[in-house]
C-alpha cells in the first residue's frame, strides 16, 4: 500500500505520539539540558533559584581537585581491568557452553544468575568471599601457600577486589550475547575448515573469530560504557564508602558524593558531563576501530 505523508497524517501521528513525547521531554530531555545549564552556574542561590553569574568555574574546579583526578584514575584502571578480561573469559566460556554435552543447559543458567541477582545480594556474598580471616578466596589461596590478602581493608587491594567482582558479574550477559553471535555463524564454514584438516585453534582464529567480530565489537562497546558507570558495586561492597582511605573512589561515586553528601550540585553536574564526554569519545573511537576491523575483514 503506497500511502504518502500529508499534513493531516503528520498531525494525526503527532496526536498519537504526544503523550509519549511529553513524558520523554519532561523526564529525559529537560533534565539533560537543565543539568548542562547547571554545570555552568558559577555563582547561584539554590534555595531561591537565583543565578548571579554563569561561567566555567566548576570545570576549572574539577581540574584542580585531587579527588576528581583520583576518581578518574581509578575509573580508568577499573575499565582496563574489567573489559579485556571479561571479554576474553566470556568468549572462552561461550565457546565451551556451545558444546553439545550433557548438563550444558544447567551451566548456562548458573553463569546467567549474576545478571538477574541484585547487586546488594551479590556484594554481601562477595564481602564474605573477600573476608581476610574467614573468606573463601583467601582459604583457596592458602592451598598454594599465599598469605591472607586484605581485599577490602587495604587501599592496595580495593580496586583489584572491585575488578574481580565486576568481571564475575558481567560474565552472564556477555556470554549470552556471544552465544547468540556464535549460533548465527553458519556451520558450513567450520565444516569446510575441517575438510581442509584445520586444527581447532586454526578454525577459531581464521573462521569463528572473524565472523564473530561484529558481536565482539558490540559487547566491547556495552562493556566499556557499563564499566565507566560503576557505582553500585563500590557502594555495596564497601558499606556506602569509597573503599579504605577512599582508594576505590570512581567518577560516578565522586558525582554521588558531590550531589547528595556535599550538595554541590553545579560541580556534580560538571563532573557528569566530563564523564559523558569521556564515554562518548571512547565510543566514537570504538566505532572507528570497529568499522576498520570488524566490518572490513
Amino acid at each position: 500500500m503506497d500511502e504518502r505523508p500529508t499534513v493531516a497524517s503528520f498531525f494525526k501521528a503527532a496526536f498519537y505520539l504526544a503523550p509519549a513525547l511529553a513524558v520523554l521531554g519532561v523526564f529525559t530531555i529537560y533534565p539533560i539540558f537543565s543539568s548542562l545549564l547547571l554545570s555552568f552556574y558559577a555563582d547561584y542561590d539554590y534555595f531561591h533559584d537565583v543565578v548571579y553569574r554563569f561561567g566555567v568555574d566548576n570545570y576549572v574546579y574539577l581540574l584542580h581537585d585531587p579527588s576528581f583526578w583520583q576518581a578518574l584514575r581509578n575509573t580508568a584502571l577499573f575499565v582496563l581491568g574489567v573489559v579485556p578480561a571479561s571479554l576474553a573469559l566470556s568468549l572462552g566460556l561461550a565457546l565451551l557452553l556451545r558444546q553439545r554435552l550433557p548438563g550444558m543447559a544447567a551451566f548456562r543458567t548458573v553463569y546467567f544468575l549474576p545478571v538477574v541477582t541484585s547487586v546488594v545480594a551479590i556484594s554481601v556474598v562477595w564481602r564474605w568471599i573477600f573476608h581476610t580471616d574467614y573468606g573463601l578466596l583467601n582459604y583457596v589461596l592458602s592451598w598454594f601457600g599465599v598469605s591472607p590478602v586484605p581485599w577490602l581493608t587495604s587501599p592496595r587491594w580495593a580496586i583489584p577486589s572491585l575488578i574481580i567482582l565486576a568481571i564475575w558479574k558481567s560474565l552472564g550477559y556477555n556470554i549470552l550475547i556471544f552465544l547468540a553471535g556464535l549460533s548465527a555463524i553458519p556451520e558450513v564454514y567450520e565444516q569446510a575448515a575441517r575438510v581442509d584438516h584445520a586444527t581447532a585453534w586454526q578454525r577459531f582464529w581464521h573462521v569463528t573469530f572473524p565472523l564473530l567480530a561484529p558481536t565482539t565489537f558490540f559487547v566491547s562497546v556495552v562493556s566499556v560504557i557499563d564499566a565507566f558507570k560503576v557505582f553500585d558495586e563500590v557502594y555495596a561492597l564497601f558499606g556506602g564508602n569509597a573503599g579504605p582511605v577512599r582508594s576505590a573512589l570512581t567518577l560516578v561515586f565522586y558525582i554521588f558524593e558531590k550531589f547528595y553528601r556535599e550538595q554541590d550540585y553545579a560541580v556534580a553536574a560538571a563532573a557528569s558531563y566530563v564523564l559523558f564526554l569521556l564515554t562518548f569519545l571512547l565510543t566514537l573511537l570504538q566505532l572507528w576501530i570497529g568499522r576498520k576491523i570488524a566490518y572490513n575483514r
